[in-house]
């Protein structure tokens, strides 16, 4: 791939959310990561780096990327902050009370800054995107040597050389709308499972979501490059890979020469030699037909769906700008279910948006019980500066969000419960991941739906795809015991 030259000097610039708005289509450039240059290969021997990550698997896997190129110009990992040379906060921008953290951690660092003067102290990911969080950390937090965002990783060893050798703080994000880099080194945190970034950004404009401006427009890897990725992963003995984007199955909407969609894409990784396919996070809006037809194939793609809902309610999708009713979405539940009849449905949900009525409420609570996922990720509404809703009043008393998210816990509790009661006496394939933190003679996997089961069993079985029966579901997680004659060897 031919490499392309970039001007940076003009993206030297604190973010700017208005500009983020902007949604013009300039044309995204595919670039070919650049070698650490030569005088920055050895910079960090003798030296090491710790990450904190915040947020979701994009997160994780930005930090895994962060990690690649430290390793590359000669710094090691610690877990040992006061062993570090170079600390990053790879930050979430979705709830405020991660961002509450972060500045938690900065605050409490600084003690050991005036210890360590040369410490390089950083702080990067969705939080870097907002003027708001920048501006905060300028004014209150000037121990704070380094500010990058999400659009350019892949010029970390520029931005670690010049916080290196400033005086000043160095504040390097980008407000447009991001291109594609490929070929970044990767420090990967697990040996069995691995996630492979297949797009970028989000064109959905959730009324309440910050990210379409922390991570600029869809934007979508090409093909043979992420195609690529995985058989090199299946090439290493991976067991497992999750295909990651904002909005996953919007992949391929941004090509303007090829007819080539999320399905496809699907259809291709299908054929690759590699047991577990997942994908997080998918947007009712953009599951199609064709998708459905291709996961229900079945192989290495599980029957492991996260579908988020948000609210069960028409008016209040409607307000956050889902694009999609309540009877839209149960059509596409049904669509799944009826070509996929051992799918494993979750989701995510959102309490007390602006405006929700207690009957609105109740429409959530009704549509959980006629989908019955297995679990749900449920969150109390919070706005997000930069987002519309956050413009609008927050007119639910708090202890009224608190009620609501508790009944609607208690809902789903239940339903989690009974569908994992279903699967007492019966025999899952689980990978093996680990042994268990409490107790080493219990090794602990998941199972091709996603759930989380516990078991006797010797070491040696970790990588291992092994048939566990179930003998004490529980609302969370799953204990079972090993069928050691159905073992099913690494493929």
């Amino acid at each position: 791939m031919a490499k392309e030259s970039v001007d940076y000097s003009k993206y030297f610039t604190a973010p700017n959310l208005k500009k983020a708005r902007k949604r013009y289509r300039e044309d995204v450039q595919v670039l070919d990561f650049e070698q650490i240059p030569e005088d920055m290969r050895n910079i960090g021997n003798g030296q090491s780096y710790l990450i904190k990550t915040y947020g979701c698997q994009m997160n994780e896997h930005d930090t895994e990327t962060i990690a690649g190129i430290l390793n590359q110009m000669g710094y090691t990992a610690t877990e040992d902050e006061n062993e570090a040379d170079v600390i990053l906060f790879n930050t979430c921008a979705i709830r405020e009370n991660a961002e509450d953290k972060v500045f938690g951690e900065l605050g409490r660092l600084k003690p050991l800054k005036l210890e360590k003067p040369d410490l390089i102290l950083g702080v990067c990911g969705c939080m870097s995107q907002e003027e708001a969080v920048v501006n905060r950390i300028l004014h209150k937090y000037p121990h704070v040597d380094l500010i990058f965002g999400t659009h350019n990783i892949h010029r970390v060893p520029y931005l670690l050389k010049e916080a290196l050798f400033s005086k000043e703080m160095v504040v390097e994000v980008w407000s447009k709308e991001g291109d594609v880099v490929e070929n970044m080194p990767k420090a990967r945190s697990n040996k069995l499972k691995a996630w492979v970034n297949i797009m970028y950004g989000c064109d959905k404009f959730c009324t309440y979501c910050i990210v379409p401006y922390t991570r600029g427009k869809e934007r979508s890897r090409l093909p043979h490059d992420v195609l690529g990725e995985v058989r090199e992963l299946a090439r290493l003995g991976y067991r497992e890979v999750t295909l990651l984007g904002q909005n996953v199955n919007a992949y391929g909407k941004d090509f303007k020469d090829m007819d080539y969609r999320f399905a496809h894409l699907m259809d291709d990784i299908r054929k690759i030699d590699i047991p577990r396919v997942r994908f997080t996070t998918s947007h009712p809006r953009d599951f199609d037909d064709h998708l459905i037809d291709v996961l229900a194939k079945g192989g290495n793609l599980v029957e492991h769906i996260h579908l988020p809902v948000q609210s069960g309610n028409s008016r209040v999708l409607k307000r956050m700008a889902r694009k999609y009713t309540r009877d839209e979405y149960l059509t596409l539940v049904d669509k799944i279910k009826k070509a996929m009849p051992h799918a494993v449905l979750t989701t995510d949900i959102i309490v007390g948006f602006p405006g929700e009525t207690d009957e609105e409420f109740e429409d959530t609570l009704s549509l959980v019980r006629e989908v019955e996922f297995d679990s749900a990720f449920t969150f109390i509404y919070s706005p997000r500066e930069g987002t519309p809703s956050a413009k609008w009043e927050d007119n639910i008393p708090h202890e009224v969000k608190k009620e609501r998210l508790h009944r609607l816990n208690e809902l789903q509790d239940s339903i989690s419960r009974r569908k994992n009661e279903q699967l007492r006496g019966q025999v899952v394939e689980v990978l093996v991941e680990g042994e268990s933190k409490k107790n080493r003679e219990v090794l602990s996997g998941r199972t091709r739906s996603n759930k989380l089961v516990n078991f006797p069993g010797p070491r040696d079985l970790v990588g291992q795809l092994v048939n566990v029966r179930i003998t004490e579901p529980q609302t969370w997680t799953l204990k079972g015991e090993l069928v050691p004659e159905e073992r099913v060897e690494a493929l």
